[in-house]
């Protein structure tokens, strides 16, 4: 559930600049998100975020009934995209866009030395979603791997949704380790 104590006030309804720098920005077991635009309280208004995945990162195996587009900004970002008879890795460079649409089987994963990120077109379902999962990100909290209570949240919370997440054996399929359940 959202801490009512920590949500952010709601957005105006004119035309406005955001202020990039003071995004409210959760951490998503590893990747961060950055709200540009909230989610609205019905699921298919758009939601606009900022997408980060730490060196070495990823973002596991899986589907949801939300389209998203993916914009590169900067970075080495590869995306899963599933083909007849298996998937492929594609490289998403700077100013590339991917698009998944609803239900499509999909990853991400950044094997540089360097943070990468993008902005994401989305429904605000999934924006609310990401709020529900996510923890604020604390600038003097570094971050560390998240905690099997964290995990069971995230994924309890995603079936809740109705989204698919990919076993462990899903992943190693496709080249995704996932650390080991506690």
């Amino acid at each position: 559930m959202i801490d009512e104590a920590r949500a952010p006030p709601p957005a105006p309804d004119f035309a406005h600049l955001i202020q990039v720098n003071r995004l409210e920005m959760v951490d998503v077991l590893g990747p961060i998100i950055g709200f540009l635009t909230p989610p609205a309280a019905d699921d298919t208004s758009s939601c606009v975020l900022l997408g980060m995945i730490p060196a070495g990162g990823f973002v596991p195996l899986h589907s949801h009934p939300d389209p998203e587009t993916f914009i590169a900004i900067s970075g080495d970002l590869e995306g899963l995209t599933e083909r007849p008879g298996g998937f492929d890795w594609v490289q998403i460079a700077p100013g590339r866009a991917f698009h998944v649409p609803a239900n499509a089987k999909h990853a991400f994963r950044n094997r540089s030395l360097h943070p990468v990120v993008a902005y994401v077109a989305t429904t605000s379902k999934l924006g609310r979603f990401f709020r529900e999962v996510g923890a604020p990100v604390r600038p003097q909290r570094p971050p560390g791997p998240p905690s099997p209570e964290k995990v069971r949240h995230f994924l309890d919370t995603a079936q809740r949704y109705g989204f698919w997440n990919g076993s462990a054996e899903d992943n190693a399929a496709v080249g995704i380790k996932l650390p080991p359940a506690a």
